[in-house]
């Protein structure tokens, strides 16, 4: 997921040791707030209680710490990690024949399976990252292409997230690629340049939602690549900002969703009522009301409506989208070890 924690270290470290206990035979490790029961409404009707909840700050904590033998039975992660997790041989395949919706899920979040076409992960969460910006100040035209956040006019004003997967998607497109799960070498150094040349550029690189919607309403940053979630939390305090998903070179598109731990000790047919939870009807409006969309294309279309998704920054757009699916392992450790270098000024 996108979230993250607001805290710092001491915070991290009591978010990933806090445990809500509830139905003691499924152990869900989640980022913190997807413990709310209106995202699983099924579950809770059928078995009387929400699942026990783990929480932790971020994917590769999450990662170390089922290594290190924390035993929950399904974990929340985006897809661009799912092939390290698979390769570690920490998790297991689902079996999508007891995922009723399976078929209904948007074809553009799901990609092509991997390791052998088994289903290691389960698509439930999506937003959008695009760029995000005052328009008291920018002009409509200087978002129209990406290349605004080079422009020496804004030096100083300028923010991208502490992500590499987000700012690698940023990159990718701005530098022509709108697919990045087979990427060569040629087009990975072409995209790590572009954010070289872009790093001068910026005041910061932002870590959680808030602070950039602080930094945003304060006037201290102009531009952002941004989680469309800050688009509709700023609208409606009233505070200017526009949410540009349509440059020339495009956008992005990220997922998030479950993947089964090999080694969990609960009951398995709870896990997978706790994913047909997620994936139900039900589950579409409370998700969009925190800023996610729902994965099931069928039952968001059934609840919500195109200006809904319009006003949560998730509307149709006809521009290139890079959708950030999984990718090899080898290929995201080389981004994030070349985006560290990036942030030191290498």
């Amino acid at each position: 997921m996108k979230l993250t924690p607001l805290l710092g270290a001491a915070s991290l470290i009591a978010i990933a040791t806090t445990v809500t206990a509830q139905d003691s035979e499924l152990l869900v490790l989640d980022y913190s707030g997807f413990e709310n029961p209106d995202f699983h409404v099924g579950y809770t009707e059928k078995h009387g209680d929400s699942p026990t909840f783990s929480f932790f700050g971020d994917e590769d904590e999450a990662f170390q710490k089922v290594r290190s033998g924390f035993q929950a039975d399904i974990a929340h992660i985006c897809a661009g990690s799912v092939s390290k997790w698979t390769e570690s041989g920490i998790i297991e395949p689902w079996d999508i024949s007891k995922i009723p919706a399976y078929g209904d899920l948007d074809s553009n979040l799901t990609g092509t399976d991997i390791a052998g076409g088994e289903t290691y992960f389960i698509p439930t969460d999506f937003g959008s990252t695009a760029i995000a910006y005052n328009p008291e100040e920018v002009p409509e035209e200087a978002v129209a292409t990406l290349d605004v956040f080079k422009d020496p006019a804004y030096a100083g004003r300028v923010t991208l997230p502490d992500n590499v997967d987000d700012a690698y998607a940023l990159a990718y497109l701005a530098t022509g690629v709108d697919n990045w799960t087979d990427v060569t070498d040629a087009q990975f150094e072409a995209a790590s340049n572009w954010l070289r040349e872009v790093h001068p550029n910026l005041r910061t690189y932002w870590t959680d939602p808030a602070e950039l919607a602080q930094l945003l309403s304060s006037g201290e940053i102009l531009i952002s690549w941004a989680w469309n979630e800050t688009y509709p939390t700023m609208a409606a305090e009233g505070r200017p900002i526009g949410f540009q998903r349509e440059p020339a070179e495009g956008s992005s598109l990220w997922l998030c969703g479950y993947v089964n731990l090999a080694d969990g000790q609960g009951v398995e047919e709870k896990a997978y009522d706790y994913i047909n939870a997620m994936l139900a009807e039900t589950s579409v409006v409370p998700l969009l009301d925190a800023g996610y969309g729902a994965s099931n294309k069928v039952a968001l279309t059934s609840q919500v409506t195109e200006e809904d998704l319009e006003a949560s920054g998730l509307g149709v757009i006809d521009v290139p989208v890079l959708a950030q699916l999984p990718m090899s392992n080898e290929a995201r450790e080389r981004q994030a070890e070349t985006f560290e270098l990036i942030k030191a000024g290498f």
